[in-house]
This record gives C-alpha cells, sequence and structure tokens, in this order.
C-alpha cells in the first residue's frame, strides 16, 4: 500500500500534465484575435436582427412579451446580451484572480503552468471582446448590484482549489449554453454571432481544464471542505445566475420595470430553459460530490436545478 500510494500520485500528476498539453496544442491550433476577427466596423441593422436569441429573453413566454412591438423586443434583447456580457466580463476578471494564484504555485515549465497563463489571455481577450461589443452597440454598462459585488471580494480573493474550479465551470457553462444558440441563430445581429462563436470555441478547452482539475481535486476532499464547498458553489452559481439580467434593461425598451421584474421571475418557460441548460453540468457537479445541504435551495431559487 505504500508503494501504491505514491503512483497514483504520479498518476494523477502525469494525467493533468497530459491535458494541459492537448489543450496547448489546440490552443496553437486554434485561436481568435476578436479586434481582427469581428467586423466592428459593419453597420448595424437595429430592424431586422434582435441581440441575442429572443427564446433567451428573460420576457420571451410571457403576456407582457406578446404585449411589447417588434422594436421594444429587438431593444430588449440587445440590451439583455449587454447585461449578459458585462456579467461574463465580471467573472472573467474573477476567474483570471483564480487562475494567477493557482499558477503561482506551479512549476512554470509544466504545461499545466502554461496552460494556466494560455487561459489567461484567452479570458483577457474574451472580456475586451465583451466590452468592445456593448460600446459597439451604444449599450452602457450594466454594473452588478453593490451587495453582489461586496460577497464576491472575498470569493474571488479567497476562493481555489475545486470551489475555484467548480465556480468557474458552472458559470463558464451558463454563458455557453446562450451562446450556443445566439451564435447558430440567423435572428441575431452577425456582430454578436461571431463574439459568441469566438467565446463558445475557445471556452471548450477552459471548461475542459475546469473539468478535469475539479474531478481531481475534489477527489481528495475532507468532509467538511466538501460541505463547505457545496454552500459556497451554491452561492457562486446564484449571483451568476440572479446578476445576468440587470432591471435596467426593462426601462431601457419602455417596460415598467416593477411588473417586468415580477414577469420574468414568474416566467417559467425562461426558468425551464436555464434548468435544462445546467441540467450537463449540475449532473456532473453531482457526480463529483459537490452538489447537495444548504446550498441546494439557492439552486433552486435559481431555477438551476
Amino acid at each position: 500500500m505504500t508503494i501504491a500510494e505514491p503512483l497514483t500520485r504520479l498518476d494523477k500528476v502525469s494525467d493533468r500534465q497530459d491535458v494541459a498539453r492537448r489543450l496547448l496544442a489546440s490552443s496553437a491550433r486554434k485561436s481568435y484575435d476578436p479586434l481582427i476577427e469581428v467586423d466592428w466596423e459593419a453597420p448595424i441593422d437595429h430592424e431586422s436582427f434582435y441581440g441575442m436569441t429572443p427564446e433567451w429573453c428573460s420576457l420571451y413566454g410571457t403576456e407582457m412579451w406578446d404585449q411589447m412591438t417588434e422594436a421594444q423586443r429587438i431593444t430588449l434583447t440587445e440590451h439583455e446580451a449587454a447585461s449578459i456580457s458585462a456579467t461574463g466580463i465580471w467573472f472573467e476578471i474573477i476567474l483570471m484572480q483564480m487562475l494567477i494564484r493557482d499558477a503561482y504555485k506551479q512549476d512554470p515549465a509544466s504545461p499545466h503552468f502554461q496552460f494556466a497563463l494560455t487561459e489567461i489571455a484567452d479570458e483577457c481577450r474574451h472580456s475586451t471582446m465583451f466590452a468592445k461589443a456593448a460600446d459597439y452597440f451604444g449599450i452602457p454598462n450594466y454594473e452588478r448590484p453593490k451587495w453582489i459585488n461586496f460577497l464576491s471580494r472575498p470569493f474571488k480573493a479567497l476562493a481555489s482549489g475545486s470551489l475555484a474550479f467548480g465556480g468557474t465551470l458552472a458559470a463558464e457553462e451558463i454563458l455557453d449554453m446562450m451562446q450556443r444558440d445566439f451564435m447558430k441563430d440567423p435572428r441575431v445581429q452577425p456582430v454578436t454571432r461571431t463574439v459568441s462563436k469566438i467565446h463558445v470555441l475557445e471556452e471548450a478547452r477552459h471548461i475542459r481544464f475546469a473539468r478535469e482539475e475539479t474531478v481531481r481535486i475534489a477527489a481528495d476532499m475532507s468532509p467538511i471542505r466538501r460541505h463547505m464547498t457545496r454552500l459556497m458553489l451554491a452561492i457562486t452559481v446564484y449571483m451568476v445566475v440572479f446578476c445576468l439580467v440587470n432591471p435596467k434593461v426593462y426601462e431601457a425598451a419602455g417596460l415598467d420595470k416593477k411588473a417586468a421584474v415580477k414577469a420574468a421571475r414568474r416566467n417559467t418557460f425562461y426558468n425551464d430553459r436555464k434548468r435544462n441548460g445546467c441540467a450537463k453540468t449540475v449532473s456532473f457537479l453531482d457526480e463529483c460530490g459537490l452538489i447537495g445541504g444548504p446550498g441546494k435551495l439557492l439552486l433552486r431559487r435559481g431555477a438551476i436545478i
């Protein structure tokens, strides 16, 4: 047994480096510069295209949506897309801090260290791309509530291990499930489709990396640490989902904000769509033992499970 244990640990390290090596090779083959790949000079057609797939709009399927003009629907989808992108920028900045902390402890010669830096570079480009897209459409920055910024500070300063990678996985896959529809939908603005395509293709590597790390770290967690990770992970996912649609987007479309927020919260179509889109990630985290306890209440409240 004393011989088998070191061999098991060496096998885990080897697998970890092999995965990172393959992801590095993939990055070398398929990486994109949004400043070149996206046609930022293309004219904007505010009458023919939605800002995102309308079925992903928080009001789609409600009586309020049926009563809106087509111009209001287009405006709302543009602003919701910008709000989702703002949430993406916020979490990607947090992710970059977590990756830097993880890389700080690694051997610079290792593929794991090098892919961590590669992912940080990708995330920098993605955040710039999202910010440029909002500017392209002339939409203001939709910031998070102050209490979200307050609660996220200790998370971004201290999160590590399975909490960091599990949180990354959940947050990135929430954006990924939406953007996979955006990039294929001919009803959506061409620039939004291109931005979504770049993000989806490059995030596939990041999601693979996060999954591998989550499995590796979760396997060796103590019961106390697992309990705390479950709760913190649920809080993280809830905050991301809560921030996706800033209530101010409804005012931009000429809607009553309070009525629209109430309609969105009760929108079973939208909640079911989120729940179905997150099912694969939730199942994976559950298999890793990272779903359970009081955190389940938050996940239900956020229509994640």
